[in-house]
C-alpha cells in the first residue's frame, strides 16, 4: 500500500501546476523566434510574363517579394472564373517567389483572359500554416498557338548587352503589324550579377514593352554564361524544351542551338569551370535527330536561330566549332535560314557555293545607330526576313521561296 499522503498528493499537484505555468512562459519567447509573425504584405515585383506555348498550354511567369502561394485565374471572357496552380510530386508549388503556372487544357488558336494572384505565407509549420494578403495583377489576354496556322509572325533581338531601354525602343518599330512571340537571341547582359539584374535588365522591360501579351523564347548567348548569377539564369525562363530546342510555328519548323562560349574551354579566364565542346558536340547529335523528324522534313521552312553564327564571325573557337559541328547538318538537310547575332555588326549575307548552302541573317547592336530589329514571316509560299534599324528603317530584307 502506497504511504503518498493526501497532503502530499496536494502539494505535489499544486506544484506541478506551478512548473506547467513557468514552463509555458518560458517556452513563448521560443516559439516566438522560430515562427515570427509579421504584419506585411505581398507585392508583384514583375510580371506577368508569358513564356512556352502550346496549342493547349502557356507558361505564365511572375516574381513577389515575399514567400508566397500563387495561382493564375483565367477564362474565355473577362470574368474568369477558372483556376490553375502549379504541382510537383502531389504538393502545390507554394512558399516561394519564383512563380510559375502552366495553364493546360487550353483551345488551339483561342484567346484567353487572364490575371495572375500570390498569397503571402506569414507563418509555415508543418501542421499550421498563416496566409497573408493577396496581391493581383491587372486581367491581360493571350493566345495559344493554332498548329493549323498557315503563317506564322515572330521578332529577333540579340546583343542588347544590359541596355533595357532597347527593348522598347526596338519593339516599337514593329508598330500595330501582327507577331505571335519574340526571340532573344542571346547577349541580353554582358554577365549574370543577381536576381535584380535579371529583372532590371530583362524581364521587368520585356512585360512592360509585351510580355504580358505575347510570350518570349530565350536562347544564350555567350555573355549569358559569364558571371556568378549564370547558373540560376534557367530558374526565371521557360523554353519549350531546355536551353536549346525546337517548334513548329505555322509552316515554319524552328530549331533555337546554345551556342556557349566563343574563346576554348581552356581559357584561364573560365577557371576549369565550363565543358561547352562537349555541349555543343551533344547539341549537334540532338540537331541531326530533330531535322530528321517527320515534322522537320513536311515543314515549308527550317529555320535555325544561334547567337554564334558559323560563318562571318572571325576565326574565334565557337565560331569554328559551330561550323564544324553544324554546317554540315544545315546543309545535309537542307535548312531554309539561319538567324545569328553576336558580331554587333548587322549583315545579310546569301549562300556561298562551297561554303554554306543557306543564307545567314546576322543583327547588330549594342550601342544606339547599331541596334537592329529582325521581323520574321511566312506563310505557304513564302519565307520573308526584315531587318529594321533603330530609326526603324528597313536595312535589309531577304525572301525564300518555298521548296
Amino acid at each position: 500500500m502506497s504511504d503518498f499522503s493526501t497532503s502530499n498528493r496536494r502539494g505535489f499537484i499544486t506544484a506541478l501546476a506551478q512548473l506547467s505555468a513557468l514552463s509555458a512562459i518560458s517556452l513563448s519567447p521560443l516559439r516566438s523566434l522560430s515562427a515570427p509573425l509579421r504584419n506585411s504584405s505581398v507585392s508583384i515585383v514583375t510580371g506577368p510574363y508569358l513564356q512556352a506555348v502550346s496549342p493547349t498550354s502557356m507558361s505564365i511567369r511572375w516574381i513577389t517579394s515575399n514567400n508566397s502561394y500563387g495561382w493564375v485565374e483565367y477564362g474565355e471572357t473577362e470574368a474568369l472564373g477558372k483556376k490553375a496552380h502549379a504541382v510537383t510530386d502531389g504538393l502545390v508549388n507554394a512558399h516561394t517567389r519564383i512563380h510559375e503556372v502552366v495553364v493546360s487544357g487550353l483551345e488551339p488558336g483561342r484567346q484567353y483572359y487572364y490575371r495572375i494572384a500570390s498569397k503571402e505565407i506569414l507563418d509555415f509549420q508543418p501542421y499550421k500554416l498563416i496566409y497573408g494578403e493577396t496581391a493581383h495583377s491587372a486581367v491581360y489576354t493571350l493566345k495559344t498557338v493554332d498548329p493549323q496556322a498557315i503563317q506564322t509572325n515572330w521578332l529577333v533581338l540579340n546583343d542588347i548587352h544590359d541596355r533595357p531601354h532597347s527593348f522598347g525602343e526596338l519593339i516599337r518599330h514593329n508598330g500595330d503589324a501582327p507577331y505571335d512571340f519574340v526571340f532573344l537571341n542571346g547577349d541580353m547582359f554582358d554577365y549574370q550579377t543577381d536576381e535584380q539584374q535579371l529583372i532590371d535588365h530583362l524581364i521587368h522591360p520585356c512585360t512592360e514593352a509585351f510580355a504580358r501579351k505575347k510570350p518570349f523564347l530565350f536562347v544564350r548567348g555567350n555573355h549569358e554564361t559569364r558571371g556568378k548569377f549564370a547558373r540560376q539564369l534557367k530558374d526565371y525562363f521557360t523554353n519549350p524544351g531546355g536551353q536549346y530546342f525546337s517548334f513548329k510555328t505555322g509552316p515554319v519548323f524552328a530549331v533555337a542551338l546554345d551556342t556557349g562560349e566563343d574563346k576554348p574551354d581552356t581559357e584561364p579566364v573560365y577557371a576549369g569551370i565550363v565543358d561547352f565542346d562537349q555541349y555543343r558536340m551533344q547539341q549537334a547529335i540532338w540537331l541531326e535527330k530533330q531535322l530528321q523528324l517527320k515534322v522537320a522534313r513536311k515543314a515549308r521552312f527550317r529555320v535555325v536561330m544561334m547567337h554564334i553564327p558559323p560563318f562571318y564571325s572571325g576565326d574565334w573557337h565557337g565560331t569554328l566549332h559551330c561550323r564544324k559541328l553544324f554546317s554540315p547538318l544545315f546543309d545535309r538537310y537542307r535548312v531554309d535560314l539561319v538567324i545569328a547575332g553576336h558580331t554587333h555588326k548587322h549583315g545579310i549575307h546569301p549562300p556561298v557555293k562551297g561554303e554554306h548552302s543557306y543564307p545567314i541573317i546576322i543583327g547588330g547592336g549594342p550601342k544606339e545607330g547599331k541596334r537592329t530589329l529582325i521581323k520574321v514571316s511566312a506563310d505557304a509560299n513564302q519565307l520573308a526576313v526584315k531587318m529594321l534599324g533603330d530609326t526603324g528603317a528597313e536595312i535589309g530584307e531577304y525572301k525564300i521561296s518555298s521548296r
